[in-house]
């Protein structure tokens, strides 16, 4: 899926974001509790989000590797 390298200006902007705006840890914790609350509702077969079922499954994969750079959880040293 990705392509290449961040851009300078993209390094940046993310840089910039999770030192004056959000700290990773907090981001990757937000993250963790949306794909929880994604994955109930999933599970329980909420109707409103059983047409995007597929869209949910690709991005609660993303979104967990997103938050593992973040702060490494399942990290076993």
């Amino acid at each position: 899926m990705a392509t290449g390298n961040f851009s300078k200006e993209i390094e940046t902007r993310l840089k910039d974001f999770f030192t004056e705006i959000l700290d990773p840890k907090d981001m990757a914790k937000m993250i963790r509790e949306v794909n929880y609350a994604l994955t109930l509702c999933s599970m329980r077969g909420c109707e409103t989000l059983e047409s995007e079922l597929p869209n949910i499954d690709d991005n609660f994969y993303w979104l967990n590797r997103l938050a593992e750079v973040f702060d490494p959880y399942f990290d076993v040293e």
